[in-house]
């Protein structure tokens, strides 16, 4: 996964809370939020329980800097593709890569982030970290949605809201089969799409022989976007 390049150099202080944030997200990974002790994550670190808690000294500045580690993630990924000139439709499909890409080459991520999501139904502490999180993602899916239904690209009965919740809860879902994999990941993506796309699309401005072709079919994870260079 890229990251944005740092304008200025990172203090110790930021490393080593980089560091905690790490050892946390791999411990979270590997056992689960309730295998998680402060004295694995010292360990891993390198350094004694005592500097951990002068770095995170509660439980909620630990789950706060856990998840600040994941939102720069989000965000990094979110701006290696440009988005701005896409349409709708296309803007949907880099959702579905983004999340594809996160399955495939950052696994602790999707891992880390279904454990915190999983905690935070019982867990207040939790919830308040990871619900705006969530809320974030569901207002992005849904204002593409949205834009989509208005241009004709989707359909015109779209409920957008209904929709994102479709959308996130099908990809979601999908890694929670029992037989979960790339293949079925993509044949859900190409459900959601069909079952979003307007089956008659505006043809204004298109000749004879484009209003009788097809949509372009998707091809998750082999997006020409992938390799696009990052907005500054």
């Amino acid at each position: 996964m890229q990251h944005p390049p740092k304008d200025k150099p990172s203090s110790p202080t930021a490393d080593r809370r980089r560091e905690i944030a790490a050892a946390a997200r791999s411990l979270i990974a590997e056992r689960g939020f309730e295998g998680l002790r402060t004295r694995d994550i010292a360990a891993r670190v390198g350094i004694n329980v005592a500097t951990l808690h002068y770095h995170v000294p509660t439980k909620e500045t630990l789950i706060g800097l856990v998840a600040q580690s994941l939102r720069d993630d989000f965000i990094a990924q979110h701006e290696s593709r440009p988005r701005d000139t896409l349409s709708p439709r296309e803007r949907l499909i880099s959702e579905f890569d983004d999340f594809r890409e996160n399955l495939t080459d950052n696994a602790e991520l999707f891992k880390v982030m279904a454990e915190l999501q999983e905690r935070a139904r019982r867990d207040p502490v939790v919830s308040d970290v990871i619900r705006p999180m969530q809320a974030f993602w569901f207002a992005q899916v849904a204002e593409v949605l949205a834009r989509g239904r208005d241009d004709g690209s989707f359909r015109h009965d779209l409920d957008p809201e209904a929709g994102a919740l479709l959308v996130l809860g099908a990809m979601i879902a999908s890694q929670r089969h029992p037989n979960a994999s790339m293949a079925l990941f993509d044949g859900v993506c190409a459900e959601l799409l069909r079952s979003l796309e307007n089956p008659s699309p505006p043809d204004a401005g298109r000749g004879p022989a484009a209003r009788q072709a097809p949509a372009p079919k998707p091809s998750f994870g082999k997006s020409p976007l992938k390799n696009s260079t990052k907005v500054p």
